[in-house]
């Protein structure tokens, strides 16, 4: 991969984090994508699944923070989420699915409507809500159902998670 392909993954995984465009991820961007899909999904702050989606939002950040925040001011830029995050999660992709897996559980425990597990309608809506754009979520959404029975599961959703963060 060229340099300028790089850069064009890098800009737009991280826009897919600062949720209020506002130049650098923090606390905020995770609260305010957990608000949205409880908003999307009908689910209120307050049940269980709503209190476990900020709890997951929290510890994603924390996480997040934790191998991106350099200067520690609480707030990732863009070039700390370049040597931060993503040349550190491309030595270990795994490590970054398990940095998220708490938010991502949640996120599918929120989507599955039915109690049968999310389903690919689901995670095109996850996806859209979060900033992606629709031809992309409805492609990436059809792609995690490996077996073709509209479920997926929240291993399919990690491993696809890690890949798309990890650049390269």
């Amino acid at each position: 991969m060229d340099s300028a392909e790089y850069e064009r993954k890098t800009a737009s995984r991280f826009a897919t984090f600062d949720q209020d465009g506002n130049g650098w991820i923090d606390r905020e961007d995770f609260s305010a994508a957990a608000k949205a899909l409880l908003a999307e999904f009908s689910t209120t702050a307050r049940c269980d699944k709503g209190q476990a989606l900020y709890a997951g939002a929290e510890a994603f950040w924390q996480g997040m923070a934790g191998i991106a925040d350099v200067d520690g001011d609480q707030r990732i830029t863009r070039p700390e989420f370049v040597s931060g995050a993503v040349k550190r999660l491309q030595d270990n992709p795994a490590r970054f699915a398990e940095i998220a897996r708490p938010f991502l559980h949640a996120v599918i425990a929120v989507a599955d409507e039915d109690g049968a597990g999310p389903t690919t309608a689901a995670a095109d809506r996850v996806l859209r809500t979060l900033g992606v754009p629709a031809e992309i979520a409805q492609e990436v959404a059809g792609a995690l159902d490996g077996d073709g029975d509209g479920r997926i599961t929240e291993d399919e959703i990690l491993a696809a998670f890690a890949s798309y963060y990890a650049i390269g």
